[in-house]
């Protein structure tokens, strides 16, 4: 921790005085941001160990009041560059960075961009970001609903490497290309040798509307055991009415059974989120989706069926001022098999939890 709070005291120095110079110079600008959120999440099984079910990583603590995710971030902007860094705490960053490395385990985001073209909105950004698949993030307050749906828990929701992005003149299409350390990776795997790559397509005719196409091309297992994963998620994102607004999203992948051989294991992950937004303040949403993962390759559940779960939620929020948001959400599974740990040790197929939170954006 003292770790962390040097890196940050030194970021803030250090930008400070980059403001200083680059307002002289009129070259471009710094700032600072920040998000926290605190949660109470009760889990009906009553888990001993106050942990959620293992795939679970936001709000993945029961029967206590802790911090989902918590961070400061510097952003500096010019004409052709762009870079932000953020430092980040909470028990979201306990459970989803554990694989990473010292200090490595705080970083939320660490980037740098440059503009390729003077006259084309053509980038280049490296370093740490955010995930290109997917339409949820780890940021709670700019979801629709309160905690993260079953495909976001079980796809990146970050990522290292370079990205590529072209944007048209008129705002509608983006274009990406990506080079990455692997599948949620900040430091390689070791003994894999291989590049990782990923694409995303974006298509944003009105402000009522997106569609979006990534992708996921690489093997994140040492080269000894090289199994190649193929990944593809879309989703639409349809505000019907000024008061209704729904998101609709689909996740396939497969990955090889064994190495050299071309059988494949497939999941596959259909969801749909209905929101209601009646009056300024107050919000209203539904979730409702599946995930089938029969041969466990990314859930791993050790029973015949695998990891087939249904998933149904309901939150309402109330947000008093603009950087404000309190959100209470009811939320349910069920499986096909006995998967979920009550306190006395037995498994049963559902799981049932309601999760309170309150976040600040600054």
């Amino acid at each position: 921790m003292k770790r962390i709070l040097m890196v940050a005291a030194l970021l803030y120095a250090a930008a400070g005085f980059a403001q200083d110079t680059t307002k002289s110079e009129n070259k471009g600008q710094v700032s600072f941001s920040g998000y926290a959120e605190v949660y109470y999440s009760y889990d009906f099984a009553k888990p001993k160990d106050h942990n959620r079910p293992g795939f679970i990583y936001s709000h993945n603590r029961s029967n206590e009041f802790n911090v989902n995710l918590a961070f400061v971030r510097g952003n500096y902007t010019a004409e052709r560059i762009r870079a932000n860094i953020a430092l980040a705490v909470g028990t979201y960053m306990n459970a989803n960075y554990a694989a990473e490395p010292g200090v490595l385990k705080n970083v939320f985001e660490a980037n740098v961009g440059y503009k390729l073209s003077r006259t084309k909105n053509l980038w280049l950004d490296m370093g740490i970001m955010p995930s290109h698949i997917g339409f949820e993030s780890a940021i709670s307050k700019d979801c629709w609903a309160l905690t993260r749906s079953l495909v976001a828990e079980t796809s990146p929701y970050y990522e290292s490497g370079a990205k590529l992005t072209y944007g048209t003149d008129n705002g509608k299409w983006s274009f990406s290309v990506l080079a990455l350390n692997g599948w949620q990776r900040i430091q390689r795997v070791a003994g894999n040798s291989l590049m990782n790559w990923g694409t995303q397509v974006q298509f944003k005719p009105t402000d009522k509307l997106t569609l979006n196409y990534s992708s996921f091309l690489g093997t994140d297992k040492p080269d000894s055991a090289r199994l190649w994963r193929y990944f593809h998620n879309l989703y639409g994102i349809f505000q019907l009415t000024d008061q209704i607004g729904l998101t609709l999203g689909f996740d396939v992948g497969q990955e090889q059974k064994t190495k050299g051989e071309s059988n494949m294991n497939t999941w596959y992950s259909p969801l749909a989120i209905l929101r209601y937004t009646p009056v300024d303040h107050w919000a209203f949403a539904v979730r409702g989706e599946y995930y089938s993962d029969e041969n466990g390759v990314i859930v791993k559940t050790g029973t015949p069926n695998g990891f087939k779960t249904a998933g149904f939620s309901a939150n309402v929020d109330y947000q008093p001022a603009k950087y404000i948001a309190l959100r209470i959400e009811g939320k349910m599974f069920n499986s096909k098999d006995e998967i979920f740990l009550k306190s006395n040790e037995s498994l049963t197929g559902a799981n049932t939890a309601v999760t309170f939170s309150a976040a600040v954006s600054f």
